[in-house]
C-alpha cells in the first residue's frame, strides 16, 4: 500500500519525495518504511540537456504517443537516478549503487513500479516531486493527465 507522498520539509520548501510504502516482504512479514527521492538542479539540467527537446517535452510526447515501452523506461530512470539515502543529520543524500540496488529488491520498489506505470496523476506528482521547487517554476513539470 502507497501512503501519499510528501514533497516538503518544516519550513515548507519542497525539497523531495518522502514515500511510505507498506509492502510484504520475502519472509512474510509486513513493512512499513519511507523513501527518499530528489534530483539536484545539476541533475535534472544534465537530463534536460542531454534530452532532444528538454525531459519535460519527451515525456509529454511519449504520454501522448502512448508509447508504453518510452513510458516504462522513463519512469525506471526517473525512480533509479532520485532514490537516494538521507543522512542523519540531513546535510546529504546519498545515492549509492549498493542502496539502490537494495532498494529495488524489495517488493517497495514494484509497488512504487507500478503505481507510475499504471497511475498517469500519481506519476506527474512524482515527476514533479521530484524536481526541486524554483525548477518548477521555470516550467520543467509534468501536467496530470485529465482522466
Amino acid at each position: 500500500m502507497l501512503a501519499a507522498p510528501s514533497f516538503f520539509n518544516l519550513k515548507g520548501d519542497k525539497i523531495m519525495i518522502k514515500k511510505s510504502i507498506t509492502y510484504t516482504d520475502y519472509n512474510g512479514n509486513e513493512r512499513t518504511e519511507d523513501f527518499y527521492f530528489h534530483l539536484t538542479k545539476a541533475e535534472i539540467t544534465k537530463m534536460e540537456m542531454s534530452t532532444t527537446g528538454g525531459l519535460a517535452e519527451k515525456i509529454q510526447r511519449v504520454v501522448a504517443a502512448q508509447d508504453q515501452p518510452a513510458i516504462i523506461a522513463i519512469f525506471e530512470d526517473l525512480i533509479q537516478k532520485s532514490y537516494g539515502v538521507k543522512t542523519p543529520d540531513g546535510r546529504g543524500f546519498q545515492k549509492k549503487q549498493e542502496y539502490l540496488d537494495s532498494f529495488i529488491a524489495t517488493e517497495a520498489y514494484s509497488q512504487l513500479f507500478m503505481e507510475l506505470a499504471t497511475d498517469a496523476d500519481a506519476a506527474a506528482k512524482f515527476i514533479n516531486g521530484v524536481v526541486p521547487a524554483d525548477m518548477s517554476q521555470q516550467g520543467l513539470v509534468v501536467a496530470p493527465s485529465g482522466n
